[in-house]
């Protein structure tokens, strides 16, 4: 049984999960804003604590790589790599997106034909995005996509039955019209939702390297230059 702690600070939600076998076995989540520094290590010690109790000890820690917020990503890995060095574990990184769908997968009801399309705000009309079929392969390219009337139209035209969510979904609503075309509400990356793809990575010892392993940010950081005081 492969213990897993699991570690998510994309966006406005932080959380953490102690997870076996499919099982949430402890967790703690907040969605009132990034409040990460200051929540994260007290959840990671709820979830060490309850292992402690139960004479577990954890096999592998995974954490959320990204997209999503620089800060928040920065937070939850440098973490994450503390942990996995402090308890001499292996580093699992799971894409946020995968989690996101991960979501949708086991909340829904669904066909099996859905093409998922997870959204995380990116700033005005920006997200990042890609686009999964069933089996979570992608089949369109991650990136960071300016959204407008074209956006998504191979996708959409392509395939019968297209569902979008996250937070930069709401951006999408207005623009984006198609038949085929669902808006799922309230889907976040959450680390509850990351027990499958943490589980398949540590049975295939897909780990990461946890001295130099750096977030997924899909684009470089792009400080704003602070106004210059008129008053001297």
């Amino acid at each position: 049984m492969a213990v897993i702690l699991n570690i998510e600070t994309s966006t406005d939600h932080c959380s953490v999960a102690l997870t076996a076998e499919g099982m949430v076995l402890a967790h703690q989540e907040d969605g009132s804003g990034r409040n990460h520094a200051a929540l994260l290590s007290d959840y990671i010690k709820y979830c060490l604590d309850f292992a402690r109790d139960k004479d577990l000890k954890p096999d592998a820690v995974a954490v959320s790589m990204g997209p999503g917020s620089y800060t928040g990503l920065r937070i939850g890995l440098s973490e994450a790599k503390g942990l996995a060095y402090a308890l001499d574990v292996p580093l699992i990184g799971i894409d946020t997106l995968r989690i996101m769908s991960c979501n949708v997968m086991f909340t829904q009801e669904l066909e099996g034909d859905e093409i998922f399309v997870p959204m995380i705000d990116a700033r005005r009309m920006e997200v990042y995005t890609t686009a999964f079929d069933f089996a979570l392969e992608p089949v369109m390219p991650q990136q960071a996509l300016i959204l407008d009337t074209d956006s998504y139209s191979d996708i959409i035209g392509s395939y019968p039955k297209i569902l979008m969510f996250g937070n930069g979904s709401d951006k999408a609503k207005d623009i984006i019209k198609a038949e085929n075309v669902s808006f799922i509400p309230d889907i976040s990356p959450l680390a509850i939702d990351m027990i499958a793809l943490a589980e398949r990575a540590y049975s295939c010892k897909d780990f990461i390297d946890t001295a130099y392993s750096v977030p997924n940010y899909i684009k470089d950081f792009q400080a704003s230059t602070p106004k210059k005081n008129i008053l001297g």
